[in-house]
């Protein structure tokens, strides 16, 4: 699957039984999990620096994911703060019969970066 112009592909992963909901598609928890786990990723690779997670704007559902399905994130830096990265992730599926994709939900996570104790700081500064 080609990324969507201006992003990165960062995760793809096939959903197993266990992540399913109890109406057989795949847990909205799980792919919520995922965006944030991509919006990590990419602000690693930005500035490898310890990230958090501060914000998620809102994540509408547009397609169900089904077992078997192959989940694909896209990233790319959304805003650019003197102690944070906003990263845009797009979440896609490819059904696994016929190669279908579609698009499963978008948002914008904001990742802050810390120091030791769990303060913000800068994170284009130089490492210390």
């Amino acid at each position: 699957m080609k990324a969507p112009e201006g992003f990165e592909t960062t995760l793809r992963v096939v959903p197993m039984p266990r992540d399913t909901n109890h109406v057989g598609t795949i847990f909205g928890g799980y792919i919520m999990s995922l965006v944030d786990q991509a919006a990590f990723a990419h602000a690693q690779r930005v500035q490898p620096r310890r990230w958090v997670t501060r914000a998620v704007d809102t994540l509408q559902f547009h397609a169900p994911v089904r077992t078997g399905d192959i989940v694909t994130l896209f990233t790319k830096t959304e805003r650019e703060g003197t102690t944070s990265l906003s990263v845009r992730v797009r979440v896609e599926s490819e059904n696994h019969e016929d190669l279908r994709t579609q698009l499963v939900t978008e948002g914008v996570v904001t990742m802050v970066c810390i120091d030791r104790a769990g303060h913000p700081i800068p994170w284009k500064a130089p490492r210390a």
